[in-house]
C-alpha cells in the first residue's frame, strides 16, 4: 500500500483475507471508505484506523472471534463511529455459535483511564519540572508522553509499573522560553482503544528586546520594535535619558501585544529637536532590559551659531563681574541691528505683495502665471513654468516642458532624478499625498488581489475643479509590518512616476485601518478581461440567450494599445524602474481605448537593489 499514498477509497471482498499487517494503512493517510466485508478475518486492531478519518468501514460477513481484541468494534458501533451501527457484525463464541456483536460480553476488557498530576504547569525559564502520568485498566494499558517539538534539554522518561497502574514521569531540564504556550500529551493505549490527557506548559521569563531599528520613513518615521517577555513586560521609551511624552507628534503604535509586542514609535514631521537616542525600556517582575539607538532626522539650521548664546543651566553660580560698557559703542551696535530688521522686514512685504499679485492658482490652490514649489504641499511635483511675473501670448501657448523668460521659449529636459527620493530618513524625502477618510465615500467592490480589495468610491476635495470625482481605491487587507513596507514604498514610487500611460496616483489614507491608496477610475478594467471581452470567442446573453459579441479589436486598435504600454515601460526604464510583474492583469483601460500600466508592488529602483544593474552594452 506504501504506493498508492493518495488512495481514498479502498475495497476487499471475497479475497479469504484472514488478516492485516499492524501498519498496512501508515503510508495512506487520505483513505476515507474501508471494504472488507465476506472475507475470513478472525481479528482486527484499532490501531490500523487510528491516523485516518474513515467515513464508513464495512466489516460484515466476516468470521471474528468473540473475545477483548474487537472490544473497540462493539464501542465503535455503540458510538456510531464509521457507520458501525448501521451493520449487521456478529462474532464467533468458544463453542461455535454465532452471536450479534452488541450481545458480547467480556469482562475486564475497557478503554484504559488515563491521569495527570498537574492539568496546567508554570515553571519559570531554566528551572527544572516534574509530571507524573497515571494509566490504569484492564487489559494494563500502554503510557508514553508525546514531546515532538519540546525544546527544553535533556527531556527524559522513567516508568513505574504496578499492577493495575503504568505510571510514567517526565522531567523537564533548564525549560526555555521557547515553550511557553507548549502542550503536553499524555496517552494510555491497550486493545481496546486510547486515552489521553494534556498539561498545559507556561513559561515566564524576563523580557528581551528581540530587535530596535533605526528610523526609518514609511507614512511616518518609524522606530520599529519587537519585544518578548513573560508576564507581559510595560514598555516605556527615554528621550537622552529623559522620560518620553507621547504627543500628536510622537506616539506609540502597537501591532501586535502580549507576551510578543511588536510596533513602531512613530514620529510625524520630526525636527532637529527630535534627534538623540532614544532607549526602550521592558519591565515585569522578573527584570528588566533596555536598549538604545540614535535617532538623525534633520541637521540643526545653524550649527555655528550655537556658540554665541548661554544656556541657562549651564551657568556657574560664581559672582557676577562687573563690566564697564562704552555708551557709544552699544547705541551703534543696536543702531545696525535695528536698520539690518527694517530691510528685512520691508523685503518680505514687498515680496508678499509681488507674490499676491502676479501668482496665478495652481492645482495647489496659488494664483498667477509663477508656478511655485511649496515647502511640503507639492515636493513631490516638478516645477515647470517660470517666467519671472510676466504674462506674454508665447508664454500662454508654451509646452508643459518650456521656460518662458521675456518673449523666447527655452526647451528644458527634465532630470528625473532631482525628483527621485531615498528611503533613508537623512535624505529628501518623498512628500505622498495625504487624503483624509470622510472624503472617501465607497459605492462598490471592483475586485480583490493580494494586496487587498479594490473599490469604486467618490472622493471629495481631490480637484479644485470638481466637488467630487470617481476613484478606485486600494484597501490593503494585511496590517502586518512587511505589509505597511511595502504600502508605503508603492506610494512613494507612484508618486514619483508621472505619464500619461501610467496609472494617475492621487495619494493615500492613512489615518486607521484599512491603508487605502487612492488611484484614478479606468472605467473598462484591466487589459486581461477587455481583451477577452472583444476577442473571437467572446459571447454576451440577450435576452437569456448567449450570441456572439460585436466590437472586436481589429490590428491598428492592438497596435495602439501595445504602443502605449511600450511608452510606459520606455519612461519606467527612463527612472531607471524596473516593473517585475507586466502583464495584461497589471494593465487598465480607460475610455477612448486609454491604457495605462498599474500595479507597482513588485516594482523596484534599480540604484536600490543590488539585484539589477543598468549595464553599458
Amino acid at each position: 500500500m506504501e504506493l498508492y499514498t493518495g488512495l481514498q477509497n479502498l475495497t476487499i471482498r471475497n479475497s479469504g483475507l484472514r488478516s492485516i499487517q499492524p501498519r498496512a494503512f501508515a503510508k495512506n493517510p487520505h483513505l476515507r471508505y474501508i471494504n472488507l466485508s465476506s472475507n475470513r478475518l478472525t481479528t482486527l486492531s484499532w490501531q490500523l484506523f487510528q491516523t485516518l478519518s474513515l467515513r464508513e468501514l464495512r466489516l460484515e460477513q466476516n468470521f471474528f472471534n468473540c473475545s477483548c481484541d474487537i472490544r473497540w468494534m462493539q464501542l465503535w458501533q455503540e458510538q456510531g463511529d464509521a457507520k458501525l451501527n448501521n451493520q449487521n457484525l456478529y462474532c464467533i463464541n468458544a463453542d461455535g455459535s454465532q452471536l450479534p456483536l452488541f450481545r458480547m460480553n467480556i469482562s475486564q476488557c475497557d478503554l484504559p483511564e488515563i491521569s495527570v498530576s498537574h492539568v496546567n504547569l508554570t515553571v519559570r525559564e531554566g528551572d527544572n519540572a516534574v509530571i507524573t502520568c497515571n494509566g490504569s485498566g484492564s487489559p494494563l494499558p500502554d503510557v508514553d508522553w508525546i514531546v515532538t517539538g519540546l525544546q527544553s534539554i535533556n527531556t527524559h522518561q522513567t516508568n513505574l509499573n504496578w499492577t493495575n497502574v503504568h505510571a510514567i514521569n517526565l522531567t523537564l531540564v533548564n525549560v526555555t522560553s521557547e515553550d511557553n504556550g507548549f502542550t503536553l500529551t499524555c496517552i494510555a493505549e491497550n486493545v481496546v482503544g486510547m486515552s489521553n490527557a494534556s498539561v498545559a506548559l507556561t513559561v515566564y521569563y524576563p523580557p528581551r528586546v528581540v530587535s530596535l531599528e533605526e528610523p526609518e520613513l514609511r507614512l511616518e518615521h518609524c522606530i520599529e520594535f519587537v519585544v518578548r517577555g513573560n508576564p507581559p513586560p510595560t514598555l516605556h521609551w527615554l528621550h537622552n535619558g529623559q522620560p518620553l511624552r507621547e504627543s500628536k507628534i510622537i506616539h506609540v503604535e502597537y501591532y501586535q501585544e502580549g507576551e510578543i509586542s511588536e510596533g513602531c514609535l512613530l514620529f510625524n514631521k520630526p525636527t532637529h529637536y527630535n534627534n538623540g537616542n532614544y532607549t526602550l525600556i521592558a519591565k515585569n517582575p522578573l527584570g528588566t532590559a533596555n536598549q538604545t539607538i540614535n535617532g538623525h532626522f534633520l541637521k540643526e539650521p545653524f550649527p555655528e551659531s550655537t556658540d554665541n548664546f548661554i544656556l541657562f543651566d549651564e551657568v556657574s553660580p560664581t559672582p557676577p563681574i562687573t563690566v564697564t560698557h562704552k555708551p557709544e559703542e552699544d547705541t551703534f551696535g543696536v543702531s545696525i541691528a535695528v536698520g539690518l530688521a527694517a530691510f528685512a522686514c520691508v523685503l518680505l512685504v514687498v515680496l508678499f505683495i509681488m507674490i499676491n499679485k502676479y501668482g496665478r492658482r495652481s492645482k495647489f490652490g496659488m494664483k498667477g502665471p509663477v508656478a511655485v514649489i511649496s515647502g511640503e504641499e507639492d515636493s513631490a511635483s516638478p516645477l515647470h513654468h517660470i517666467n519671472h511675473g510676466i504674462t506674454t501670448p508665447s508664454s500662454l501657448d508654451a509646452g508643459p516642458d518650456t521656460v518662458v523668460i521675456g518673449m523666447t521659449r527655452i526647451p528644458v529636459i527634465e532630470n528625473p532624478q532631482y525628483f527621485r527620493q531615498g528611503h533613508n530618513c537623512h535624505k529628501p524625502d518623498t512628500y505622498v499625498q495625504h487624503i483624509k477618510r470622510r472624503d472617501i465615500v465607497l459605492k462598490r467592490e471592483l475586485g480583490e488581489g493580494a494586496f487587498g480589495k479594490v473599490f469604486l468610491a467618490e472622493c471629495y476635495n481631490l480637484s479644485p475643479t470638481k466637488d467630487k470625482m470617481l476613484v478606485a481605491v486600494k484597501a490593503l487587507k494585511d496590517p502586518t509590518l512587511a505589509a505597511r513596507k511595502d504600502f508605503q514604498r508603492e506610494a512613494e514610487l507612484l508618486t514619483n512616476l508621472q505619464h500619461e500611460h501610467i496609472v494617475k496616483f492621487y495619494g493615500v489614507c492613512g489615518d486607521g485601518d484599512p491603508l487605502i491608496m487612492v488611484f484614478e477610475y479606468m472605467k473598462h478594467g484591466d487589459l486581461n478581461k477587455f481583451l477577452r471581452a472583444h476577442g473571437p470567442d467572446a459571447m454576451i446573453l440577450v435576452d437569456g440567450q448567449p450570441r456572439q459579441a460585436k466590437g472586436e479589436l481589429g490590428l491598428s486598435q492592438m497596435l495602439h494599445i501595445a504602443s502605449q504600454i511600450a511608452s510606459g515601460m520606455v519612461y519606467l526604464a527612463s527612472q531607471h524602474f524596473v516593473h517585475r510583474d507586466l502583464a495584461t492583469r497589471n494593465c487598465l483601460v480607460g475610455a477612448n481605448l486609454l491604457v495605462k500600466i498599474g500595479d507597482f508592488g513588485m516594482s523596484r529602483d534599480v540604484y536600490s537593489t543590488d539585484y539589477y544593474r543598468v549595464v553599458q552594452a
